[in-house]
């Protein structure tokens, strides 16, 4: 008796398409429910992020339109150069507003990551690569502390 309800056919056909749309719709809207922003969430700190990470990707895009030189390495450090500086911006945005612990400690190691990158690329082409200074991550030194430090570099001279 059951068999003749799932004779092959095109009613059969339709019949398995609507279980299986709503087995699979029911865990698509719980996890488009489980991504919706906490309502919580301060709106103008959301927007204060959107804003700053719209503005990091366009400046990334725009520089990533580099001139052709004519010399293939240098084009691709070129390029790839604001690429990986928009990942740090990027990165930084997220420590700035981010609360996840785990994306957090992500985001500084693309800092990390992103920056002796480009000055391994720059140094491949034969491009000086400034001293490092403080991932953005970390706090400059105060003035004080700088001075200081100085102070005793040239008493020890």
């Amino acid at each position: 008796m059951y068999l003749r309800f799932f004779r092959p056919g095109i009613g059969t056909a339709l019949l398995g398409a609507r279980v299986l749309f709503a087995l699979a719709a029911s865990p698509a809207a719980l996890a488009h429910e489980a991504h919706r922003p906490a309502q919580n969430a301060p709106m103008a700190e959301e927007s204060a992020f959107l804003a700053e990470n719209d503005a990091a990707m366009t400046k990334m895009m725009n520089d990533m339109a580099a001139k052709p030189s004519g010399d293939i390495d240098r084009d691709f450090v070129a390029m790839m150069t604001p690429h990986h500086q928009g990942a740090i911006d990027m990165a930084v945005i997220e420590l700035r507003y981010g609360k996840n612990e785990q994306l957090r400690r992500i985001a500084q190691e693309i800092i990390v990551e992103q920056m002796q990158e480009i000055a391994a690329m720059k140094l491949a082409i034969g491009e000086q690569v400034t001293a490092s200074a403080p991932a953005p991550t970390q706090a400059s030194p105060p003035a004080a502390a700088h001075d200081h430090m100085n102070m005793s570099h040239e008493m020890k001279k």
